[in-house]
């Protein structure tokens, strides 16, 4: 499956958040634009994977059972993400924020997935968002798990 997605920095959310999903993710292998997670979505466990970089990229997920989920997240001890993601209505679409905690407690970001390039391409984004990070491979959940966020 492809995913078309942009990514902002986040630096003032302009109003309350409400109710939001626990995310932790655990990195088992990255390799170049290749990596390999366990997710837990709220208690909804899955393997995924995802290739390429940027604003187009391929992702498989597939749902996986608490136990192997537990091994294969033992697996993983140093590149792990815990966040809270929230879903913003933003101008016509969606915007999933995600306020990190943990080692990236303080970075907030916003994704939003689109149908189309041309959709990408034509979304212009609230001020708020702030930077754009989607072309920069340094900002990609795996590289935080990893690198932690660029100085």
């Amino acid at each position: 499956m492809t995913e078309i997605e942009r990514k902002f920095r986040v630096r003032d959310v302009p109003h309350p958040l409400g109710d939001g999903t626990r995310l932790r993710q655990a990195y088992l292998a990255v390799d170049g634009d290749i990596e390999v997670r366990v997710r837990d979505r709220g208690g909804t466990l899955v393997l995924g994977v995802k290739g390429g970089r940027g604003l187009e990229r391929s992702e498989v997920e597939v749902e996986i059972d608490a136990a192997t989920f537990d091994e294969l997240w033992g697996l993983a001890t140093v590149r792990r993400i815990d966040k809270t993601r929230y879903r913003l209505p933003t101008g016509g679409h969606t915007a999933e924020l995600d306020v990190y905690s943990g080692a990236l407690k303080g970075l907030i970001v916003a994704e939003l997935e689109f149908t189309s390039r041309e959709e990408a391409k034509a979304f212009n984004p609230p001020p708020w968002f702030g930077d754009e990070l989607t072309d920069d491979p340094r900002w990609a959940n795996a590289a935080l798990a990893t690198d932690g966020p660029p100085e």
